[in-house]
């Protein structure tokens, strides 16, 4: 997949593809770089670039609210997640998340209870080219747990993002590899402590962030944080085997 782009539009297209629009239309080349102008039969102009993971987050197909960017880049930053680890999940959703760990080269297994939410998380993976590296599975692993434990080896990280995430928490030491990170995003403070409260029961270092963040702006005037946008999106929950 590759990103055509022209000041604020933007279009995701296979190479080989045609591009329809009002500004024209565009026989997209199969051998189409990142960096190259391409022009529609009017004569219309558009970037070729490569897609990448802030691309992925605004065009994946969405089955309700993912984990935001800024989110999954703690997750990253404080498990270490790379390439080789291999990650548990539950709770996929549209699959943000296993997108991203799979483009950093993270083999993820990730558990979805609605079997339509898997289905588009499948295909949402097919577009980020990472089918290889995540394994899309209906299921619910809090449910699952005694089989998991019995059958899989130890993972390197398990993230949850689900609302049984304290009952999977408080197991977390027989998923776990020794030194593995346990990650819950939860969204109310309610739930947060609840996991809190699990982890404590199998893990150490148990530590928990509010993520926020504030757009700046600059103009003529001055500068300031942003009055626009969101600002809380959710509270996130480590802890180490």
């Amino acid at each position: 997949m590759i990103l055509l782009v022209r000041e604020d539009r933007e279009y995701l297209r296979e190479r080989g593809d045609t591009l329809e629009t009002d500004l024209g239309v565009l026989e997209i080349p199969e051998d189409a770089t990142p960096g190259e102008t391409l022009e529609t039969h009017l004569g219309e102009q558009f970037e070729v670039r490569e897609l990448r993971g802030p691309d992925l987050f605004n065009h994946l197909e969405r089955t309700g609210a993912p984990m935001m960017p800024r989110d999954i880049g703690l997750v990253v930053g404080h498990t270490g997640i790379a390439a080789g680890d291999r990650v548990l999940d539950a709770g996929t959703g549209t699959g943000v998340l296993s997108a991203y760990l799979g483009r950093v080269g993270a083999r993820v297994t990730t558990y979805e209870r609605d079997p339509e939410f898997a289905e588009v998380a499948r295909s949402n993976m097919a577009m980020a080219e990472v089918t290889d590296l995540v394994d899309v599975r209906v299921g619910d692993l809090a449910a699952d747990l005694d089989d998991v434990v019995a059958e899989e080896d130890p993972f390197d990280v398990l993230t949850l993002d689900t609302e049984d995430a304290p009952a999977v928490a408080a197991r977390a030491d027989e998923l776990l590899v020794p030194g593995g990170y346990l990650v819950a995003y939860v969204p109310f403070v309610e739930g947060t402590r609840a996991v809190v409260e699990a982890a404590r029961e199998s893990l150490g270092e148990v530590e928990t962030f509010e993520t926020i963040q504030r757009r700046m702006d600059f103009d003529d005037r001055g500068s300031r944080p942003g009055t626009a946008g969101v600002g809380h999106t959710g509270y996130l929950v480590f802890a180490r085997a």
